[in-house]
């Protein structure tokens, strides 16, 4: 049960994408983020985007890995086995057998965008809310700030949580 870590690289482009729409001025929220977080155009456009497009996409990659066993219930399993003697280095071992046999079975349970979804959603809401709003609450930014950014990571980790379930 590898990992298809080419469905991770590519889910890890979705906070990029979701945020071009999602921060812009002219079709998503960007005006009202720039007001929430009192910072203005010349200000963004002073920035280096490749530095911030390129850690933007590692850090992605990171939450996009970690997905993996928040979205596919079948890694708690494989974890639980990783250290057994033999697990699959030894294809006559027991627990080698164990886990072939359990993957034949229920390998492909709650493997779907819909559910990948669903977990993503769950996450957005019990792990990026609380540290967003965290952040905000000490740098004290207003109910605004903590929408528009709690909302993109929302939307973001749906839809990342999606791929990952359905295609890794």
């Amino acid at each position: 049960m590898m990992p298809n870590f080419l469905f991770v690289a590519l889910a890890a482009l979705i906070p990029l994408a979701v945020g071009f729409v999602w921060y812009n001025p002219k079709i998503g929220f960007g005006n009202a983020w720039m007001k929430a977080a009192e910072i203005n155009e010349d200000k963004i456009k002073g920035s280096n985007m490749i530095v911030i497009a390129g850690l933007t996409y590692l850090f992605s990659f990171f939450i996009s890995a970690a997905l993996l066993s928040i979205t596919i219930h079948q890694m708690g399993f494989y974890s639980t086995l990783a250290s057994e003697p033999g697990f699959l280095t030894d294809p006559n071992a027991e627990v080698t057998t164990y886990f072939n046999n359990f993957m034949a079975t229920y390998g492909d349970r709650f493997r779907t965008f819909k559910h990948g979804a669903l977990h993503g959603t769950i996450a957005g809401i019990t792990l990026a809310l609380p540290i967003v709003a965290i952040n905000a609450l000490f740098e004290r930014r207003g109910f605004k700030y903590i929408a528009i950014h709690v909302g993109y990571w929302v939307v973001s980790l749906a839809l990342m949580g999606g791929v990952i379930c359905q295609f890794s």
